[in-house]
Formats: C-alpha cells, structure tokens, sequence
C-alpha cells in the first residue's frame, strides 16, 4: 500500500521575465493506493498529476509531506535505501517513442533489467531469453517477430507494448500509466487499455492512471477511487462512477460538460457548467482556487479555502462551499 500526505512541489521559473517567479504544481495532496487497485488522476493540462505520477514512482522529489510504502516513510531513509521499494513501481511513459532507446533492438532493451535482476536472483543467463519472451507474449506481442526489431521498425502500440513489458521485468507491484494512451493512433487505444486491465487482474498489480480523458479514467478504474486535480489540489474524490454519474464540484462538472456528444446516439447533460474565465496562473488566490472561474463562486468562495471532505449527502470527499449535483453527462437517447 501506497499513501502520500500533505506532497508539494514548487518550481521556480527561469529567464529573463519570469525569472524566480515560483509556480505551484502541488499544494497539498493526500492520495492512498490498495494494492492490486486501480486509481486515476484526472484534470486539465498543468494541474499536475503528471508531476504527482513521478513522485510516486520515484523519479521526482517533492518538496513537503511524506510519502509511505508498505508502512515505511520514504523521508526516514537514505536515498540508497529507498530504491528497492520504488522500483517496485514502474513508470509507463507517455511518448513510446522517446521512451525507448532508438539504438537498441527490444532484446537489448530487455535484457539490460532482467540481466540485474538475473543477478540479483542468482538465475542463469538463459533465463533472461525465456523471461523476454514471456513478458512479450504477455503484452500481446510476437517474440519471434519483436525481439530482433529496433523501436522504429514497430508500430505507436507495439512501442507501447514493449515499453510496458519492460516495465514487467523487475516483477513491479504498481503501474502509473501517464496518458499511456494519448500518443498512439485511436483505433489502438482500447488494446493498451485492456492490457492494463488484464494485467491488472492477472498479475495483481496496482494500476495508477494519470490522464484528461474521463472516458479511459472509467474504464482503467472500474471499481477503484478517482481524484479530480486542480491546479494541485485535490477538488473531489471517490469511487469512479459515483463521481461521474453525480459530481458535485463545478470544476469536475465542468471537465464532464466538455466531453463530446455524439449526436444521434446521446442526449447532452441539461445542466453544462463552462467556466466564465481562462485559466490565469499569474493571480493569487485567498480562497477556492477554482472562485475567479466558477459560475457559482461568491464573496465567500474568494476569500475561504475550502477543505476536501464529505459534507451532506454526498459520498464523495470534494472542496466546495456550495456543492450540488448538476445534469453535465450526456445520456443514451433511449434512456433519455
């Protein structure tokens, strides 16, 4: 199990304008992971869950709060000592192209993990061979076909594919596909997702999902917890489908109103919320964070921070004054 409290991340901008102007990318997060569960993160471009994603797989420090694995404070061990326990969790990069050295066949790519990992377990070398094939069966993919083939001989899903099978060769117990989807060609999208899904359920490995897509979000976490970030911060959490089938914030409302209709097959939701103003990173904020582009923001909501909790009926934790559920999902015309 996986849990962060209070993660923040400042950076501070460099060049001649902006020079030293400190831009907040995490303000606060609190997040838990079960293992072998599903958790996404949703929001906008620059709300930070991408940053948050690498935090949690090791690859970014974080400024304050802690972060604990399997009881164990990261904070409390030296850098040495922390390796072990992140390299129980594998990034699953986003641009599968860059993510794999160009210079280097799949074979090569694989070899290089199972070969430490063959030594740290005392197998023999032709281990190495027969895990690699293995781990690209299990991934889809023809070893015979795969192996001998550099990155660019491959197509965007058999990239992808390959990247995740080298995610496998340390035997992870947590995947965070960061908008694993998004650089590939459409008509392969659902391939990645359902791989993810099934290893999920035959492995047993935690699977975190970073993306802006609501759709891929419900599908990858069925069953699991969904955090909406905003500029972050943590706006509302809970159960996938109880926060989009009713969500309460207007900025998670918002995020569902953008989804397209498709038009003779879907009825758009009575209720959209569109935000009256462009997101302005350059203005302070003494309240909600969302206040300045919320229809519903008042005096109240520019001046108070509202915490994330669970208030009324709702079941979902969300950080709003005012919370109320809103018709944004569009529905089937047959149930309309």
């Amino acid at each position: 199990m996986i849990t962060g409290t209070g993660i923040t991340k400042t950076y501070k901008q460099r060049g001649n304008v902006l020079s030293g102007r400190e831009v907040k990318a995490l303000r606060g997060v609190d997040f838990s992971i079960e293992k072998g569960g599903a958790v996404s993160f949703i929001g906008e471009s620059g709300c930070g869950k991408t940053t948050l994603g690498r935090i949690i797989a090791g690859l970014e420090t974080h400024d304050g709060g802690e972060i604990v694995i399997d009881g164990v404070p990261m904070s409390s061990l030296k850098p040495r000592k922390r390796e072990p326990y992140f390299r129980r969790i594998q990034l699953i990069h986003q641009d599968p192209y860059s993510a794999l050295n160009p210079t280097r066949t799949v074979h090569q790519t694989l070899a290089a993990p199972l070969a430490l990992r063959a030594r740290r377990t005392g197998r023999p070398g032709s281990w190495m061979d027969e895990r690699a094939e293995e781990l690209l069966a299990l991934v889809g993919l023809d070893p015979g076909y795969v192996l001998p083939r550099y990155p660019h001989q491959l197509s965007g899903g058999m990239r992808q594919r390959v990247v995740i099978a080298r995610a496998l060769t340390v035997d992870p117990e947590m995947l965070v596909a960061d908008e694993a989807t998004s650089m590939i060609d459409v008509s392969l999208r659902l391939g990645i997702l359902s791989l993810l899904k099934d290893l999920r359920e035959r492995l047993g490995v935690s699977v975190l999902f970073i993306t802006h897509d609501v759709a891929t979000a419900r599908y990858i976490g069925e069953g699991g917890d969904l955090y909406v970030i905003y500029r972050g911060q943590v706006v509302e959490r809970g159960q996938v489908e109880t926060i989009i089938e009713n969500p309460v914030h207007p900025y998670t409302q918002s995020l569902l109103s953008a989804i397209p209709v498709l038009h003779g097959l879907e009825k758009p939701g009575e209720q959209p919320v569109v935000p009256t103003a462009a997101l302005d990173e350059s203005k302070t904020d003494d309240g909600c964070l969302f206040a300045r582009r919320c229809p519903f923001s008042t005096d109240r909501c520019a001046s108070e921070v509202p915490s994330l909790a669970v208030t009324g009926a709702f079941p979902q934790e969300h950080s709003c004054f005012y919370p109320e559920r809103r018709s944004v999902v569009a529905t089937p015309l047959e149930a309309a």
